[in-house]
């Protein structure tokens, strides 16, 4: 799995030749979350074992938050779990999720990554970075459009980060947000979803 030899945002920028930035760049969409997702996830939180290994926190803090995102946009987009992504022997590998075009051949068919999400395991956000700009880059290079922006999360769970590549440019947003405020972390996710929907429009690819 090549993905995973990226060990810091530096490198990963270093060796492609990608400039970094930090900016405010999101912005929120407001979005109703329903109330039993709300309790669902709090008794979870109470009463489960939620982040004891990586795969506890997947399935019980991450997937759940963009499962229930994704409900209004199924039309248009897919979430794929542990997909294969490769562009090549460098760039290649699983990322815990994707974000992709909901292809018109049926949802079985793999097709426009818009959006990665790295857990940042152990805390290590840094090697996430790395991690995730990598595997923005090979959806950059599948998609075969560097106009098309590619967005990526890592996140430990509790923390979420934001970042975007579009051309040679990756920009990670300086504030971060948490699952302890759901309202402002729907808000953005709903907001990335919108400027995802508004590529394809804007690309005719809506189906």
């Amino acid at each position: 799995m090549a993905f995973s030899r990226y060990k810091s945002l530096a490198t990963t920028v270093k060796e492609f030749q990608i400039t970094y930035a930090q900016d405010d760049f999101l912005t929120a969409v407001e979005f109703q979350i329903p109330l039993s997702f709300r309790e669902d996830l709090e008794f979870v939180m109470r009463e489960g074992v939620v982040d004891n290994s990586e795969f506890a926190i997947c399935e019980n803090l991450v997937y759940p938050v963009l499962k229930e995102i994704w409900k209004p946009y199924y039309q248009q987009f897919t979430w794929w779990s542990h997909q294969s992504l490769t562009y090549d022997d460098s760039l290649s590998g699983f990322p815990e999720y994707i974000l992709a075009r909901r292809s018109p051949l049926g949802k079985i068919v793999f097709d426009q990554p818009y959006f990665i999400l790295v857990e940042a395991k152990q805390d290590n956000f840094d090697a996430a970075w790395g991690q995730c700009l990598a595997e923005m880059i090979a959806a950059q290079k599948l998609n075969e459009d560097e106009q098309i922006t590619v967005f990526g999360i890592t996140s430990n769970g509790d923390r979420w980060q934001f970042g975007k590549l579009f051309d040679d440019r990756f920009t990670l947003n300086r504030t971060f947000y948490t699952i302890q405020d759901l309202d402002s972390l729907f808000g953005i996710l709903n907001g990335i979803f919108k400027q995802c929907q508004k590529q394809l429009k804007k690309n005719n690819l809506i189906i």
